[in-house]
């Protein structure tokens, strides 16, 4: 007898409907699975054999053909585990087969006939309706995940044997229903403060630029001037992810299988930090089947790189197409995947190899030519992308030891907040772009017109500086989200004149 279940494949954070056609006819006993599966789909033969005798089922000692279709798509996982073992009970006639058509299953069986949780059921779950399913079958510790997707109806299950029974009398199980405001509403504000920073008024300020634009920023300063400490505060003071945003940034981190013990919707901003070893596939995401890299966890939140000279040079090569389009493109022979990737690039490095040059206590031990050598590894395509560029210098005795505290964080974003939402009114035409970050040339011209002593000021900083038109446009945007932060609709001079500033490499340069 033949039966079809339907199951699903994750591309990117897609997801495929995959049917699993299974046929039991005579035959000397042997189970064929075909479908271009991976070594984990065709271990399934001995976990479901085993799982369906440990489950008190009858495996047919028979020929035994798995079909995974489309044929030509490249699947892999345990999670086609539950699907093939339905798929076996359904042909052999020890369940009823009518709903099969209905329902999506996932989930990996363990030997004991038991559900394990699987990666990747939320995006799978976000796309249901549109494959044409009612309602999605998986393992109960990924029922709270999948129930965060509206209109579709999620059943969670521990063992094999309730599966069976659910398909043999429907009516009496209940979908899941979650609250979705009340978990959007859990987020827990536990963000490092920016109250704990001394000092460093110029570098709270641009963050706080930073953090209403969505502007890519970098810190130069000697060891212990406390670079690291102000970026992992910038996530405190971005504006509270909404629920699509939430569900967004969940999806990722699911088909990443790093939503498992993180509960059902990630709903604080994620911070990313990768070792400054790290290898660009793990930065931008790759593998035979692609699967998201940091940038991409790092989705509408903060890509922090510490140290950022000690990266290698062709790593952070990589970065430059998805700081430009806020998506990755991974292409293979038989797949091209789309990862999205608006994050906020926070960098941190020294200004020279011993990390004290311009200090004014302690002398730089570095030649000129060391030092061109040491700048020489970023490359200016990549710093022209680096909207705010500040220097971070020494606190002086006083500061370290006066008792004087910073504004708070919850202060700040209050201010980020008001400023990002006149932005989102100025671009309420347009549902691609969020925040000034984002503008292209046409907004530009829109938006940030510029009055003769604006025009005369930005002129002679590009003479100045040798910027090119990369970098111009990263001053208009810088000078747009200023404007918004005092409340201005029109650019004035200085707006323009604070928003030069920050490009403090090329000054250097």
């Amino acid at each position: 007898m033949l039966a079809r279940v339907w199951s699903a494949a994750i591309a990117g954070i897609d997801a495929i409907k995959v049917g699993v056609e299974v046929d039991v006819a005579g035959g000397l006993p042997k189970t064929i699975i075909v479908g271009l599966p991976d070594t984990a789909i065709q271990e399934s033969r001995e976990r479901v054999k085993a799982a369906l005798k440990n489950s008190g089922f009858a495996f047919p000692v028979r020929k035994i053909v798995v079909n995974l279709t489309p044929a030509d798509l490249r699947k892999e996982g345990p999670s086609f585990d539950l699907p093939i073992a339905v798929g076996v009970l359904a042909a052999s006639e020890q369940v009823n087969p009518q709903l099969l058509g209905d329902y999506l299953f996932l989930g990996e069986l363990s030997l004991d006939g038991s559900l394990r949780p699987i990666a990747g059921v939320l995006p799978i779950a976000a796309a249901a309706s549109k494959l044409g399913i009612a309602g999605l079958v998986v393992p109960a510790d990924n029922v709270q995940e999948a129930a965060v997707v509206e209109e579709i109806s999620v059943y969670g299950f521990s063992h094999l044997t309730e599966v069976a029974k659910f398909l043999d009398c429907p009516q009496k199980y209940q979908p899941v229903e979650i609250d979705r405001e009340a978990k959007l509403a859990e987020s827990k504000d536990n963000y490092l403060d920016l109250k704990d920073v001394k000092g460093q008024v110029h570098a709270r300020r641009a963050l706080e630029i930073a953090a209403v634009g969505g502007h890519n920023l970098v810190f130069v300063g000697p060891p212990g001037s406390g670079k690291t400490m102000l970026a992992k505060r910038l996530p405190g003071i971005l504006p509270n992810l909404d629920f699509n945003e939430a569900l967004e940034v969940s999806q990722i981190h699911s088909v990443a299988g790093l939503l498992k013990n993180r509960g059902s919707l990630i709903t604080n901003r994620p911070f990313r930090s990768p070792h400054h070893s790290a290898s660009g596939p793990s930065l931008v995401g790759g593998g035979s089947i692609p699967r998201p890299g940091e940038i991409s966890l790092a989705h509408k939140g903060v890509l922090f790189l510490d140290e950022l000279t000690e990266f290698k040079r062709n790593v952070l090569e990589y970065l430059r197409q998805p700081l430009e389009d806020g998506c990755v493109t991974i292409s293979r022979t038989r797949q091209s995947v789309v990862f999205p990737a608006q994050f906020t690039l926070v960098a941190s490095t020294n200004p020279c190899p011993c990390g004290y040059f311009g200090d004014p206590i302690q002398n730089c031990t570095c030649s000129p030519r060391q030092r061109e050598m040491y700048w020489a590894k970023l490359s200016g395509p990549l710093m022209d992308r680096i909207d705010l560029q500040v220097v971070v210098n020494r606190l002086k005795p006083g500061e370290m030891t006066g008792q004087a505290t910073g504004e708070t964080s919850q202060s700040i974003r209050g201010r980020v907040t008001l400023a990002r939402d006149r932005a989102r009114i100025r671009f309420k035409d347009d549902s691609q772009i969020s925040c000034n970050g984002e503008m292209r040339s046409h907004h530009l011209r829109k938006f940030c017109q510029l009055d003769d002593s604006s025009r005369n000021l930005l002129e002679a900083a590009i003479r100045k500086l040798g910027l090119s038109a990369r970098g111009m446009d990263r001053i208009l945007k810088v000078s747009r989200t200023i404007a918004d932060l005092a409340g201005d609709e029109q650019l004035k001079s200085s707006h323009v004149a604070e928003a030069i500033q920050y490009r403090t490499i090329d000054r250097m340069s």
